[in-house]
């Protein structure tokens, strides 16, 4: 759904039914490979030279897109910039990556606790 979209489903009080990340059976896309397939590739750009566009490390690129690396907030700005998207469309791959993670593979100490749910 895009943002016109969304503003008529409010104006006319649509009801949207929508699925927390959590319950999703296949881990989201890692921002990394959203940033390989969909824009390096595309327009043919290597790390190296986004790196130096981005006035960051080629390390930095490097990690991301191999999954090592989060995207922070500074580089989502500096992503965003670069591609015309926005900071919180990195951010929201990373926060949806990160939530299904820690949700499905918890640390030991997580899954030692108990936890109540109000569900």
């Amino acid at each position: 759904m895009n943002i016109d979209e969304y503003k008529k489903a409010l104006k006319n009080k649509d009801k949207y039914e929508t699925v927390s990340v959590i319950e999703l059976e296949r881990e989201p896309t890692h921002p990394g490979e959203i940033l390989e397939e969909e824009f390096l590739k595309p327009l043919n750009l290597s790390q190296s030279k986004l790196a130096k566009e981005l006035n960051v490390s080629a390390r930095a690129i490097n990690e991301i897109v191999n999954q090592k690396r989060g995207v922070t907030p500074e580089m989502a700005i500096r992503l965003s910039k670069r591609f015309g998207t926005t900071p919180e469309f990195w951010l929201g791959l990373q926060m949806d990556y990160d939530l299904w993670k820690a949700y499905h593979n918890p640390s030991r100490k997580f899954k030692k606790e108990t936890v109540k749910s109000n569900l």
